[in-house]
């Protein structure tokens, strides 16, 4: 029997598992009892607390692969890797009956209108985010969706029951391109390219490993999908505690007389504040108490991320934004500190 851990923080909740499923041989999708006040966005991610002897816990991200619209329970499906602790002692430890602490769902790997035409494009466990939002769009849009879906072998795939029922159930919306590379071989560029092109007008939701969503971008830029169609998620192991509370902050006579202006939209309302400029922007929006979107504060998750309307911020750590992001004016709010005397934000 595992038992959470004593909550961590006051953003924790604690989770009951209501059923584990074998989906292939190195994946298992955990399905949770649904705690009060637990709304998610079809594509968001769970942090999970896992318990370690070495260090006492680690984090670790997995998507959510249920639909908020579709099934009556949230979970997460995870798979083996090589050398993971997290996703192996998920997969060995967790059973019916136990239960373990998290983070409020997050993340930004979610469609603004499932009225959209999408195309979705995954490879392994990258199916788990794609198949919350294939189900919720089928659920609750009335556009087409195009699923590319690559694995090593045809026991490899997940959901592959649930692909076939969904593609039986919504053959006129619903196109299912399997790619096996023990048939096919690994994915090029150009054979990508040829498979997307027809979709270029759609929505474009990318998930998967390193080397398969770098093809995946060159073929949709070799197509000529705009920019602002082309959405991925790529998740990194956090290597500090993220369910700590953020500590409260000291600031100085000194600092606050420094202080830049933020006006910072967030959920449809507009704040106005001192930032101090040694201090990031989510650590000061906590301390006024604002609910402000973070999971990792290490500006490793984007779960923070907002855009720059106007003025000049310095990051400490942007290594999960490429060059266009930081163009478009995206930043990471855990690792953003004024330069300019006044900055508007946009989450």
């Amino acid at each position: 029997m595992v038992t959470a851990q004593a909550p961590h923080g006051s953003r924790s909740v604690t989770l009951t598992v209501a059923d584990v499923v074998e989906e292939t041989a190195d994946a298992r999708s955990i399905v949770f009892d649904t705690p009060a006040a637990f709304d998610y966005r079809p594509g968001q991610f769970l942090t999970l607390r896992i318990p370690s002897e070495r260090t006492g816990s680690v984090a670790r991200c997995y998507s959510l692969a249920s639909s908020p619209h579709h099934d009556e329970r949230p979970k997460v499906t995870v798979k083996r890797t090589a050398d993971g602790y997290g996703s192996n002692w998920v997969c060995d430890n967790l059973a019916p009956g136990d239960t373990i602490e998290a983070l409020p769902p997050s993340g930004l790997f979610t469609p603004a209108d499932l009225d959209e035409d999408f195309l979705l494009l995954a490879a392994g466990s990258g199916i788990t985010p794609v198949m919350s939002i294939l189900k919720s769009a089928l659920s609750e849009g009335v556009g087409k969706i195009a699923l590319v879906y690559a694995n090593r072998d045809e026991r490899s795939v997940i959901f592959a029951g649930e692909l076939r029922t969904l593609a039986a159930q919504y053959p006129r919306r619903l196109t299912v391109h399997h790619w096996l590379e023990s048939i096919q071989g690994l994915p090029t560029v150009d054979q990508l390219a040829t498979l997307v092109g027809p979709y270029r007008d759609h929505q474009a939701f990318v998930c998967g490993p390193g080397p398969f969503m770098d093809a995946v971008h060159k073929a949709l830029e070799f197509s000529g999908f705009p920019r602002n169609r082309m959405h991925s998620e790529l998740f990194k192991s956090l290597s500090g505690d993220p369910f700590a509370d953020a500590p409260d902050l000291e600031i100085s006579d000194a600092e606050s007389a420094s202080a830049a202006s933020a006006v910072v939209s967030l959920d449809g309302e507009t704040h106005t504040l001192d930032w101090p400029r040694q201090h990031t922007l989510v650590d000061i929006m906590l301390a006024k108490g604002i609910d402000v979107p973070y999971s990792c504060r290490e500006g490793e998750c984007g779960s923070c991320a907002c855009t720059v309307l106007d003025g000049e911020v310095a990051m400490d750590n942007s290594k999960i934004l490429d060059d266009e992001d930081l163009a478009d004016g995206l930043i990471l709010g855990c690792q953003a500190r004024p330069v300019s005397d006044i900055v508007r934000i946009e989450f």
